[in-house]
This record gives C-alpha cells, structure tokens and sequence, in this order.
C-alpha cells in the first residue's frame, strides 16, 4: 500500500492539498488531506505540493511495431502484400523492449493504443497496452482486440494503386470496404442458419458488425472522413476516425456523427498533400463544436515523449487547459473503450498515476515520478 501526500491533484475536482491511497494496483481513496485517513502500514511519497494527474494516454500509436533505431527489420506495421488484412493483429507486432518504451513512461504516459499502419485498407486489429517496462507484451494488454484499423485516402492509394493494384482512387477505396463488410455480413448470416464455414479475415470483421470493437479509420481530409462516417452508417458501425487533420472544416458534421475523434499528430510537418490544411486550428474548432477528443503523437511520427509537449502548444494556440488535459486523459480512455479502468483519479480505478515538477501543461516540466497499476516505473529524483 502506497500513500501520496501533499500533493495538488488536478481534475474535474481540483484538490490544492489532496492524498491518494492506493493498493494491489487500484486507488483506495483520494481526497484532501482532512478527508483522507492514511493507514498505518502505508508507504508515504511526499509530492511536496507537485501537480498530480492520471497517467496520460496516447490513444494511437505504432509503438515497439515501428522501433526505433533500426530499418527495415523493425517496421511489422504495414503488411503490403495486400490490401486487405483484416486478420492480422498488431500485438503480434509489438517488440515490449523498444526505447519508445522507457521514453512514454519517463514523459508520464502510461497507457498506449498500438496500431498496424495505414498502408492497406484494412489493416488489422489494434490493441491498447498499458506501459509496464521489462515485461511481454502479454502482461501489458489493457484491451485486445481494441479496433479494426481501415484507412482513407492518399496511405492506400499510394501504398496499392501506384504498384498496379487496388485501390488506384478514393472510389476503390470505398467500394473495397463496403465489398468486405458486405462478405462479412454474409458470412454471419450463414453462420446464424448453422452452416459449417469459417474466414478468419471475416471473423475480424464479424468483431465490427456485431460493435464488439470499434472501426479505427485513418481519414486526414474532410472528404475522406465523411466517407467513412458514411460507411459506418450503412453497416451500423461503431466508428472512431484517426488524425481528423480537416476536422475543424466539418466540426458541426462531426458534433452530430456520433463518432469518437482522435486528432493528431501536429507538431509535424505538412509532409503530403493530406496535411495542408493541418494546424492547431482544429483543437479549438471540436471544442466548440462540443466535440470530445483524444490527442495524438502517431508515434514514432513525433516520439511520444513530446505528447505533453504537443498537449502544451495547443493550450498556448488558443484550447482550454481543462479540455487539453481531458485529450491525454479521461476523453483518451473514452475513445480507447477503457474508461473503466483508466483516465480519472477515482476510487476503484487504476492507480497509473503521475507526478509532475510543475504544472504539467508548462513546456519546461517533467515527470517526477510515473506509476503503472501502483507501482513506480519512472522516477526523476536528481534532475
């Protein structure tokens, strides 16, 4: 059992000089000091007044499938043997020793959905992990199978139609996914009348058309993501859209879609035609639009250390601190189907949990001390 105390705890509550008791990976009690009994047998972590929050989530990753620091051997995120590969999961993928690793829970995130890449249409299954060092990938799932990853526009079309192969348009593209989802559907159907068939493409599907996971669909352009939310109503999907780079074109089409946004990753350079109209703008459009979202480094795009750094720039472009906060943390989970377990510093929850220097949303501050399910696995004592 493990006691912090001291500490200013930042939320929808915010607690100036508050105490979290927590045990055996969940949180016990929270709530100002006069409030919070500590017991006897509970180790103590003075915060000494440090800004606390959950651990931050960076809801759409290619972490340890795309390593760092080597070539080709590395990348198991894109299998462009075909465009369609809805069987595959990116947690077979993942290398749980990759450096990424050290450097998200040392910029205190704790918890990460990995994804396979946009190259094909559909890509494969994705799978949320929290960031317990040292250990196989296995111990860290939080969620697997958590989407179906597709993807829209210029990744597919380049990926497939400039080698001679569908999809060569934004049409194929569509009419690929809607060619798929309608086998599946099919299959089901004759699953249900008691017919000896089995696709494992079309299992992954089946996972989508019963809304047992979510379609996580790469779309940057406003066209684009209006397709998809289009499909998604054809089929009855549960849709979550990937980047939402022209989001703040649409943002009154997005507020009545019924989709989840993850936006991102925007340090980065207008590196395609799909990025011109990328900026900070798009922040503040969906908050105004009352339009939830998570927040993105599509690492190793940005390394994702500098998600803090990105959560930093959109406040000083114009985004509330509330809603920055809420992008890494409780709306992440929100978007990643794990609220349950993470997101918010409440009785019950998982105690992944960070101490910063400062206020987190000051460029110049660090993770003090970082906990995955209760224990530290980061700490800066000597900085």
């Amino acid at each position: 059992m493990k006691a912090i105390i001291n500490a200013h705890i930042l939320g929808d509550n915010e607690i100036s000089n508050g105490t979290i008791v927590f045990e055996e990976g969940k949180i016990m009690k929270i709530g100002t000091s006069e409030e919070v009994e500590i017991p006897d047998k509970a180790e103590i972590i003075d915060a000494n007044g440090r800004y606390v929050t959950p651990g931050f989530i960076d809801a759409h990753t290619h972490l340890g499938i795309d390593e760092e620091g080597v070539r080709w051997e590395g990348q198991d995120y894109n299998e462009t043997t075909s465009a369609v590969t809805p069987h595959l999961r990116a947690m077979d993928g993942i290398y749980p020793y990759d450096q990424g690793f050290h450097d998200a829970v040392a910029a205190g995130v704790t918890t990460a959905q990995v994804l396979p890449g946009s190259a094909n249409v559909i890509g494969g299954l994705t799978v949320c992990i929290k960031i317990r060092l040292g250990k196989s990938v296995d111990e860290m799932v939080i969620r697997q199978p958590s989407g179906l990853k597709i993807a829209l526009g210029e990744n597919p079309k380049g990926a497939h139609g400039n080698h001679g192969r569908a999809p060569k348009t934004r049409m194929a593209v569509a009419a690929i996914l809607r060619e798929q989802f309608s086998k599946a559907k099919n299959y089901m159907e004759k699953k249900q009348k008691g017919e000896n068939v089995f696709d494992f493409e079309l299992e992954a599907l089946q996972l989508a058309l019963e809304k047992k996971i979510p379609v996580r669909a790469h779309a940057h352009r406003a066209d684009d993501i209006m397709t998809v939310i289009r499909i998604a109503k054809e089929f009855d999907l549960d849709l979550s859209v990937e980047h939402t780079t022209e989001g703040h074109q649409i943002a009154h089409l997005l507020a009545e879609s019924g989709a989840k946004f993850t936006v991102g990753p925007t340090i980065s350079s207008r590196s395609k035609v799909e990025l011109r109209d990328k900026g900070w703008q798009t922040y503040k459009a969906l908050e105004q639009a009352n339009v939830p979202f998570a927040m993105t480094t599509d690492h190793p795009v940005i390394p994702i250390q500098y998600l803090q750094t990105s959560v930093s720039i959109a406040v000083k472009e114009g985004l509330s601190e509330q809603t920055a906060l809420k992008s890494v943390t409780e709306h992440a989970a929100a978007v990643l189907g794990i609220e349950d377990r993470t997101g918010t510093l409440e009785v019950g929850k998982d105690a992944d949990i960070v101490i910063w220097d400062a206020h987190p949303l000051k460029q110049n501050s660090y993770s003090w001390k970082t906990f995955v399910d209760g224990n530290i696995v980061y700490e800066q004592e000597n900085r």
